[in-house]
């Protein structure tokens, strides 16, 4: 698919755990390359499209979904009046409703919608999506979690959420309503083993950004962690859920944490799909594939990437490890905390500093506040905690 003159617009409505943050990340830094081959990703902020995904669907999100009001209206009014192609991709979209699908559509006004899938087998999609979950503070054993999937009824809200944003066959079916096939494009995630660029030259050539000289690395990834570091997390969880508010756990526990800290244990067992549970998990991907194989869609990948590899043949079970595999990983954890402990009372003791020092100097008519932000400018440390106050407060002038 190449950049085209006419007015269109590439919809990318997950699935999650397929690349997606790495692909947004992208897309996002080159903004302006992209704007040169007439291809638009709007927003000026990297998480537009996430609170565009949160307005559309009314989805509530730790207080978020204040701040999302009014953005997908933000991002169709772009993509409208953009003369080629606009990107939109959220992976949250692939559990939107036929009628909040309607609604997204007519705000694109007469442009020519294609929509974009990305997708992986189950084997993987299912641990993944736990994993996540304990990221997001729930407490659920692995086994518990994998039950509410299996069950045919869909009674819990897990298995609810599930399914909305991993059955690609339902997903497809809702977001393809009217749109012929050919402009409906799903992208197969490669199977373990795989080229590591292999993925992102998929999304390249279902986007048209073959032919566009992109910087194509990553500063915003969302790792995966090995069987005792989601163990871990999960009982981190279960103790400090009640003391620890959602503004906190995310920069804390998910970020320094999962994120910057435990993920890079490497070493650890990797989180698999129980080796009884694959039949199953096989059966209905089998069945998938040959419904979506019938419709006629530009794959771009193999279909076949969709039926997962065989079971592991060392599956560690996560709810059932030796407590030494998960002390290791929170010795690992500790030491974190304490980095980031010394780290801010540093800065404290900077901006206690800065305080002092500029209260000594303040002269009558001048604000005491502003001979505290030039003395803090002036040196090293003192931008770098000014930075971290102002990206709290999510400025980006120089005005404190």
């Amino acid at each position: 698919m190449n950049p085209v003159s006419e007015r269109r617009v590439l919809l990318h409505v997950g699935t999650p755990k397929t690349g997606t943050s790495h692909l947004q990340d992208v897309l996002f830094r080159n903004r302006l390359p992209l704007q040169a081959a007439r291809i638009s990703y709007p927003g000026q902020r990297f998480d537009s499209h996430f609170l565009g995904a949160l307005d559309l669907m009314r989805m509530p999100w730790g207080g978020l979904e204040k701040e999302a009001v009014g953005a997908w209206a933000r991002l169709a009014g772009s993509a409208r009046s953009w003369s080629g192609t606009t990107i939109i991709s959220h992976e949250i979209l692939a559990g939107a409703t036929p009628e909040q699908i309607a609604r997204a559509r007519e705000s694109l006004g007469d442009a020519e919608v294609h929509i974009v899938v990305s997708a992986r087998d189950l084997a993987r999609q299912i641990p993944a999506e736990w994993q996540e979950n304990i990221k997001h503070r729930h407490v659920l054993k692995y086994s518990s979690f994998i039950a509410r999937i299996q069950d045919p009824e869909r009674a819990s809200r897990t298995a609810a959420w599930f399914w909305n944003v991993q059955e690609l066959p339902a997903i497809l079916d809702r977001w393809s309503e009217g749109i012929p096939p050919e402009r409906i494009h799903l992208i197969t995630v490669p199977p373990s083993g795989a080229a590591r660029d292999l993925l992102w030259q998929r999304f390249s050539t279902a986007f048209g950004l073959d032919e566009v000289a992109l910087e194509a690395t990553s500063e915003r990834l969302n790792p995966s962690l090995g069987v005792p570091e989601t163990a871990l997390i999960r009982k981190i969880n279960r103790r400090f859920n009640r003391v620890i508010e959602p503004a906190d756990y995310r920069p804390l526990v998910r970020e320094l944490l999962a994120h910057r800290t435990l993920s890079g244990r490497t070493d650890s067992p990797r989180l698999a799909l129980p080796p009884d549970v694959h039949p199953w998990a096989r059966e209905l991907n089998q069945a998938w594939v040959d419904e979506i194989r019938a419709r006629g869609y530009d794959v771009i990948g193999d279909l076949d990437d969709l039926l997962g590899a065989e079971p592991a043949e060392d599956y560690v079970d996560p709810d059932r490890l030796r407590p030494r595999m998960v002390n290791s990983a929170a010795l690992d954890a500790i030491g974190a905390l304490l980095e980031e402990n010394v780290r801010l009372r540093r800065s404290e003791i900077t901006l206690q500093s800065a305080v002092v020092a500029a209260r000594k100097e303040a002269k009558p008519g001048r604000k005491a506040a502003e001979l505290v932000v030039r003395g803090l400018e002036d040196s090293g440390p003192g931008r770098s905690v000014l930075n971290l106050y102002r990206r709290a407060r999510g400025r980006s002038s120089r005005s404190a």
